[in-house]
This record gives structure tokens, C-alpha cells and sequence, in this order.
């Protein structure tokens, strides 16, 4: 089992910043790897940034040059920096971390960008 404690989000004007951050119950060596995903009215869950065990990290097309990964190994928590927001990013944001082979899934946070 892992559990996910995310934090950060809320309501940004477009062109505003923001920082999510994700921890785990478990230490961040003992996943393939943790990220965020997002779900916008209407939409399905799509890819928002991840980063592996090794290193690896994967952005999705729609926040690519927008958005940095990063984890915190000691403290066993990703972090998410997303830049230029746009109001196409509301949504509900969703951490998630692989171990096993199973998905884990964050309660998810809201961020709402403003025009």
C-alpha cells in the first residue's frame, strides 16, 4: 500500500505559477515512479509530468515547456512547478505513484486558473 499526501493548487490568474507537492508513505526507492495527472471538466485523466526510480521523466504535450518535476528524496515527496498557466489547465490534479505494479492515486486538488 501507498498513500499519497498532495498539497498546493487553488485558484491562479493565467500567466501565474504554481507548486504542487505529493508525498509518500513510502520511500520514493521502493516506487518505479511518482507523478501528477490531471482531469479537466469534461475530460479524461491525461498525463501531466512523471519521474522514475532512474531518473526518467515524461511531460505531457500539453504542459510540455511549462512544467518542472522534481523529487525530494529525502523527504520522499515530488514536487510540481507549472509556469504560464492557462485556463485550459483547470482541473483536478492528481498524484500518483507505481509500486508493484499497481497504480496508487492521490485524493487529487483542485487548481483553477482564472482569464
Amino acid at each position: 500500500q501507498v498513500q499519497l499526501v498532495e498539497s498546493g493548487g487553488g485558484l491562479v490568474q493565467a500567466g501565474g505559477s504554481l507548486r504542487l507537492s505529493c508525498a509518500s508513505s513510502r520511500s520514493f526507492f521502493s516506487l518505479n515512479a511518482m507523478g501528477w495527472y490531471r482531469q479537466g471538466p469534461g475530460k479524461s485523466r491525461e498525463l501531466v509530468a512523471t519521474i522514475s526510480l532512474g531518473g526518467r521523466i515524461k511531460y505531457g504535450d500539453a504542459v510540455k515547456g511549462r512544467a518542472a518535476i522534481s523529487r525530494d528524496n529525502a523527504k520522499d515527496t515530488v514536487n510540481l512547478l507549472m509556469t504560464s498557466l492557462k485556463p485550459e489547465d483547470t482541473a483536478v490534479y492528481y498524484c500518483n505513484a507505481q509500486h508493484l505494479g499497481v497504480d496508487y492515486w492521490g485524493q487529487g486538488t483542485q487548481v483553477t486558473v482564472s482569464s
